[in-house]
């Protein structure tokens, strides 16, 4: 294995320091290190982070390769600074038996670029009426520990409550997709101004918010584990406060594009908008912001949802939803964080790394930048700043909303136990 010095990084946004890799791991940390015959890298002025963990991507293998696979997604995935994602179920079939986690699983050792742990669903085929092979899941090769409907939300609390119950058996954690169906049957946007302008069906926030407290109150009655999925309302910031105000074992994910992104883009028709949740106010993302910062909400997951053009480039109404955002998530979280001072970079390592590998026990991920730790590492160019092409995107899709959009930052390393996938900001 090739061993690397990298010289002059800022870890955290620190002093420039240098690290050196070997052997998977960082042997060294100081200043004027010596190479001992590794590959130099020069990082003067680039901030050195712990290799980013994802706790939310649609890789759509297996069933919908046109959109995405398993290592297309992973070579986004490295691109964008993460070393893990959690693949979730959605997929065809359906990842509710070992045999499909397993296959995920076995897809992303293979394909080498970052490590892919499966989430399990929790319902047979997604369907919110008969639990899935939990525990078989969990026994698998894959060792799942989380467990999701993602894409529709587990409606019945019988079923949302044995899930809770079942997980506890082996540590595990329902992330929940907080939709009440018959409350957006047929929405197409966020509920409120716009949508009443456009004349489009609203997707009210209590939607969202009544589901996240009905879990929250069934994750304290059992005693488990709660994981809030894309949380995008200042409601349920409120809700979810609330919760961690009583103790009680409940966290939540917002991503980029709710931290980013208001319903005001709707008024263009133009379907890379769509999503679900849907974008919400000014004000929600505000609170959302904040509720990041002050720790209310724990971490920052991608939605990674590829879709092919054909999906896409339609008519509003047929359009799916959905955005790409491995490859952004980090500018991103940059431009709305970091840069408006709400955080700094050792808080981004928090939210981006070492919180969601805590939430889903992904082992040798999260770790601090350390002697002896596993070398996940990021090398990040915080200075840079360019438009968003879509067209130098690894992933299989282009359904991002940043097309054309200044961004700041740009991932120049990534590191996999002391692998480069990343130089220079090119795959390897």
């Amino acid at each position: 294995m090739t061993s690397y010095l990298i010289r002059n990084a800022r870890i955290l946004g620190g002093e420039p320091q240098d690290i050196r890799i070997a052997d998977g791991v960082i042997a060294e940390i100081g200043a004027g290190l010596a190479a001992d015959g590794g590959q130099e890298i020069q990082a003067d002025g680039l901030i050195a982070l712990p290799g980013l963990v994802d706790l939310h991507t649609h890789l759509r293998e297996p069933g919908r390769e046109d959109a995405e696979t398993v290592l297309t997604g992973t070579r986004a995935a490295a691109k964008g600074g993460f070393t893990a994602v959690h693949a979730m179920a959605n997929t065809f079939p359906v990842a509710d038996t070992a045999g499909v986690v397993e296959q995920v699983w076995r897809l992303g050792r293979e394909s080498g670029y970052c490590d892919v742990q499966p989430i399990g669903a929790v319902t047979v085929g997604l369907e919110g009426k008969q639990l899935a092979e939990l525990g078989a899941m969990a026994d698998s090769a894959a060792q799942v520990r989380v467990f999701s409907d993602d894409g529709k939300c587990v409606d019945d609390a019988v079923i949302m409550r044995r899930a809770l119950e079942y997980v506890k058996a082996f540590g595990g954690v329902v992330a929940q997709h907080a939709q009440e169906p018959r409350l957006t049957e047929g929405a197409q946007m966020n509920e409120g101004v716009v949508s009443g302008e456009l004349g489009l069906r609203g997707w009210p926030a209590v939607a969202e918010e009544s589901i996240i407290a009905r879990d929250v109150l069934l994750a304290a009655h059992v005693g488990s584990r709660l994981h809030v999925c894309h949380l995008s309302t200042a409601g349920s910031v409120e809700i979810v406060r609330w919760a961690k105000g009583k103790g009680w074992d409940v966290t939540a994910e917002v991503t980029p594009h709710h931290l980013l992104l208001t319903d005001e883009l709707v008024r263009s028709y133009d379907a890379v908008y769509k999503v679900n949740p849907p974008l919400r106010t000014q004000e929600d993302v505000l609170a959302l912001r904040e509720a990041l910062a002050d720790g209310t909400i724990d971490i920052v997951a991608t939605d990674h949802a590829p879709h092919p053009a054909e999906d896409k480039d339609c008519e509003w109404a047929a359009a799916a939803m959905g955005m790409v955002g491995l490859e952004t998530a980090l500018s991103v979280v940059q431009a709305t964080m970091v840069d408006t001072g709400l955080i700094g970079w050792a808080e981004v390592a928090e939210r981006m790394s070492a919180k969601p590998a805590a939430i889903s026990g992904v082992p040798g991920h999260g770790r601090p930048l350390a002697v002896g730790e596993p070398a996940n590492v990021v090398l990040y160019d915080a200075g840079h700043r360019a438009e968003v092409d879509p067209a130098a995107f690894a992933t299989r899709s282009r359904n991002t909303p940043y097309r054309g959009m200044e961004l700041p930052g740009r991932v120049v390393a990534t590191f996999l136990r002391g692998e480069a996938k990343v130089l220079d900001g090119e795959l390897q």
